[in-house]
């Protein structure tokens, strides 16, 4: 009884924690529970059913093995348990939902018990996570004329385990809880500092935004039994950041339906709302969990008698509140009408939150069960050889005659599946598409696995062409949360099909290069579609789209996602970029004049930004990109020069062989496929038969934004203004400031130059301006700490061998040892630079920190309150973000610089330049 009393002692530590015991995932555990549960006389007998019955995991995890296994012998009654009678050991099958209870309800049904094989075929008509090898089973079972294997294919064709669900009520009554005021990052939802606890899933539920919150919305639940709770961001978006399914997982822990009442934690059904929606990111998360995402607008801009925007001493717009949705109030949705009521009266219409395609996720209780049942409907009609029958909403088919296509349509015609063959679709089309590159990161990955160990998948679909698992988010400390999560991860994955930042076996060093670098370099066509576990996943060749764990889990067991096209909006560029400006200010500067010329409105928000960048190669784009995460943007896409592209594919090449050479490649050789790709991509180029992606001409954009550099005087940052006024305008990257504005006193307690946001060029610029600061100075003396972190190894590697990484020895106090990683994060800095190890750092929040109250100056990402730094009782914690040589310069003089000395500190440094394309990007 080794792993039970493993098991009781780890449920007696949980009670100190107020935690139940922790789901199953041993099959050792259950085998010894199974063994409990035939001995009668066991003292531990009546535990050890409510430890089989209600807390095993389901899928494909090593419990369920065990546990479908032994259903199948109750069933037969090779074993007999009197509180599992055959039928309670079908309904338990039932809710494993997959793997290894499909494997014994085919083995059931397809044996020589008629009376047991009806029951068995009863409940695989409500099953669809099925795949291949089950299907095959069916096929040859239908063909050899079983009778069983017959019925339940046609009750496939039917999609009976559809249309036999209950219909979604025409009434859904919701009581409001404001989570927050302004944008509600997935931080609050979620914090990066709990990362490690994601897949604890009642453990990590406890960090949702305050245990006073969490009180609240018991009493609320409590006054109101038959509501559901509403989480809302008021005055802002809901769900903006990367910890999208975690943060869905907790809301729908605190607010939402259990799933199933054999498997513990394990909610779906949440309802969120924000003033202005939704960030698209999360509502795809919210559909996977058959939820309900609504864009409330209850607060408007204010107009005058001529409808003329009123706007305040700053020129903001002043809003006025349409309706109120306070903590407590009591609303209706209706499904039928898809309005929004409070009694009687009518509120707003809310159809966008009930389209055909979402309607069908809520009814089916998340978004898989409808690509499986698709899957295996179209599976048992072809082998019936009829018609499939039309029962979920036809893709919708946005076809507008004589308009062209902009680069995101053009990107999702050639890879869309299941469409009216020769049909051009627009913008506004809902379709599956092939996926191409798949990226999973460490602190969602372990959700990942969870989710393709529910959705009972096993090995990588073969018509994703590389996919990737990396180790940046627990880079930093590799403490004992890291020891016992990260190896498990990549053994799991590494197994699946990836390759893995971490060789199981130890073969290769590890590496924990940023998720996002890799995926750009392993991207190696312009034409692609991208699916990361970050929603920084914006990849400077073809289109990437950051998603939750569970739409990663699906695009690398499926091969596919499904999604609106979206709308584009244009972005081009015009003037010269003065000498003494860095490419980073050309990015803030882009989301500054965006906001300037839409008059406060940020067109961007769930469009794709279509960025005619022409002459910057995919490093030095990939600044663009990334950011465009933080301006709210669903995605983005470059479109280069042919000689760009070419050149970018080169570079991707030459580090997908470092990758070969270091023994990462897998059996099926995924990376060295890449590189025939690439070849075969610059081959299409330089032929001329397929150049470089354009958009058409007399393509339709949503908006387009003209970026002045002649207006780009000073460096820029992007501000949390924490102290604003009007909370909703705190920490949303939409301020951006110049340099004067801090009138060269603002106290910069740490800087920090690193994560996705830099590349091999802002590590020479470190170096360049170290050098020049030296030679006008006579030394190099720090005021506040440095803390840099290089994205990948590859740059350490290049800059060693170009003798720039020499330099940044010379003035560092600390260089990271991967022979001897940290155990422990810091909790205090010297003043003086650290050389970290490539990775997130500081970036993700949930390893290194900044000390609480610090004003950090960062080419970061992120400003969400308590990410990179927290707050004190005294003073708020602030991230503002800029370029490179604006973070080396603010630790130097421990302030913010003036214009005076920026301009000096740079001088002769080459910077990172942007001059606009003078070919016209347009087919």
């Amino acid at each position: 009884m080794n792993f039970y009393n493993d098991y009781l002692k780890e449920i007696e530590e949980r009670k100190t924690q107020g935690l139940h015991p922790k789901p199953i995932d041993s099959a050792e555990l259950v085998s010894e529970i199974i063994e409990q549960i035939k001995d009668l006389s066991n003292e531990h007998r009546a535990d050890s059913l409510q430890f089989f019955i209600y807390n095993t995991l389901p899928g494909t995890t090593p419990a369920a093995g065990v546990k479908a296994k032994f259903l199948k012998e109750i069933i037969l009654g090779q074993s007999v348990v009197e509180e599992i009678t055959p039928l309670f050991a079908f309904e338990l099958l039932s809710h494993m939902k997959g793997g290894p209870s499909i494997e014994v309800l085919l083995d059931l049904a397809l044996g020589e018990d008629a009376s047991i094989a009806t029951q068995a075929g009863e409940v695989l008509k409500t099953q669809v996570f099925l795949y291949d090898a089950d299907l095959k089973r069916l096929k040859d079972a239908f063909e050899s004329g079983n009778t069983t294997a017959k019925n339940i294919i046609e009750s496939y064709a039917k999609a009976e385990f559809f249309t036999k669900l209950p219909d979604v009520p025409e009434e859904i009554k919701v009581v409001t809880f404001i989570a927050g005021e302004g944008d509600i990052s997935t931080d609050l939802l979620s914090p990066g500092n709990q990362a490690h606890s994601r897949s604890d899933r009642e453990l990590h539920g406890k960090c949702m935004i305050s245990p006073a919150a969490q009180a609240e919305i018991e009493a609320l639940k409590a006054q109101h039994p038959d509501k559901s709770v509403m989480l809302i961001a008021e005055k802002g978006t809901m769900g903006v950041g990367s910890s999208r399914m975690s943060g869905v997982n907790n809301v729908a822990l605190w607010t939402g339906k259990q799933a199933s009442p054999y498997v513990p934690f394990v909610n779906f059904a949440p309802i969120v709302g924000g003033t202005n929606g939704i960030s698209p990111i999360f509502l795809t998360t919210v559909d996977v969990t058959g939820g309900i995402g609504i864009d409330l607008k209850n607060w408007v801009k204010k107009v005058d008698a001529d409808g003329k925007v009123v706007r305040d001493e700053n020129n903001e717009p002043i809003l006025e509140q349409a309706y109120s949705v306070a903590t407590g109030t009591v609303l209706t949705i209706n499904t039928k009408t898809k309005k929004l009521y409070n009694g009687d009266q009518e509120l707003i219409d809310i159809s966008r939150s009930f389209t055909p395609q979402k309607m069908e996720f809520i009814k089916a209780g998340g978004s898989y069960a409808i690509v499986f049942g698709k899957k295996i409907q179209t599976f048992a009609s072809q082998l019936l050889g009829i018609a499939i029958a039309p029962v979920f909403a036809p893709s919708k088919e946005v076809s507008i005659e004589g308009q062209g296509l902009t680069a995101v349509e053009k990107i999702f015609n050639r890879n869309a599946v299941g469409v009216t063959p020769g049909k051009t679709l627009h913008a506004g089309s809902d379709v599956r598409v092939t996926v191409n590159i798949v990226g999973s990161q460490d602190t969602t990955g372990l959700m990942t696995a969870q989710e393709l160990e529910s959705m009972a998948a096993t090995t990588i679909s073969t018509s994703v062409d590389g996919a990737y698992q990396s180790g940046c988010h627990t880079a930093s400390v590799w403490d004992k949360k890291a020891q016992a999560n990260i190896p498990k991860l990549m053994k799991f994955m590494n197994e699946f099909g990836l390759i893995t930042a971490r060789d199981p076996k130890g073969v290769y060093h590890s590496m924990t290069d940023v998720i996002h670098k890799v995926l750009n370099d392993i991207t190696v066509d312009d034409w692609a579609i991208i699916i990361g576990g970050d929603s920084h996943t914006r990849m400077s060749k073809g289109v990437a789209f950051g998603a939750d764990s569970g739409t990663v889990a699906l695009a690398l067991a499926t091969g596919e996602a499904s999604m609106p096209i979206p709308d584009s909006v244009k972005v081009t560029f015009k003037g010269d970029m003065k000498e003494y400006m860095d490419f980073r200010d050309v990015v803030h500067a882009t989301q500054a004049q965006m906001l300037q010329q839409f008059g406060g409105e940020n067109v961007f928000q769930g469009r794709v930004i279509e960025v005619h960048i022409g002459t910057l190669t995919a490093d030095q784009a990939f600044t663009f990109t990334d950011w465009t995460a933080e301006m709210k943007a669903k995605a983005s896409i470059c479109i280069s020069e042919d000689a760009t592209l070419i050149e970018s594919l080169e570079i991707a090449k030459s580090r997908i062989q470092i990758m070969i050479d270091k023994g990462m490649d897998n059996k099926n050789q995924v990376l060295q496929g890449l590189i025939d790709k690439a070849n075969k991509r610059i081959a299409e180029i330089q032929s001329g038969e397929k150049p470089a992606l354009r958009p058409d001409a007399n393509a339709k954009y949503y908006a387009e934004v003209v970026v002045d550099l002649d207006l780009i005087a000073e460096p820029m940052i992007a501000d949390p203004d924490v102290n604003n006024a009007d909370v909703s305008k705190r920490y949303t990257h939409d301020t951006i400031r110049p340099l004067s504005y801090y009138g060269g006193d603002k106290k910069v307690d740490l800087g920090f130059i690193g994560s996705c946001m830099v590349h091999k060029g802002d590590m020479k610029i470190l170096a360049q301006m170290l050098k020049n600061i030296e030679a006008q100075n006579g030394k190099v003396e720090f005021k506040a700490p440095l803390v840099v972190a290089p994205p990948t190894y590859n740059i350490v590697d290049e800059l060693k061998a170009e003798g720039d990484w020499e330099v940044l020895q010379k003035y560092s106090g600390f260089e990271f040892d991967d022979n001897a990683p940290k155990g422990a994060a810091r909790t205090s800095y010297e003043k003086m630079l650290y050389l970290e190890r490539p990775g997130c750092n500081l970036c993700m929040g949930n390893q290194e920190k900044a000390a609480k109250g610090d004003t950090v100056m960062a080419t970061s990402t992120r400003l969400f309150q308590g990410r990179v730094v927290e707050d004190t009782d005294a003073k708020k914690g602030e991230s503002l973000l800029s370029s490179t040589p604006v973070v080396v310069l603010s630790t130097v003089l421990g302030r913010t610089p003036t214009i005076e000395e920026y301009v000096k500190a740079v001088e002769g440094i080459n910077l990172t330049k942007f001059s606009p394309s003078h070919i016209k990007l347009v087919k």
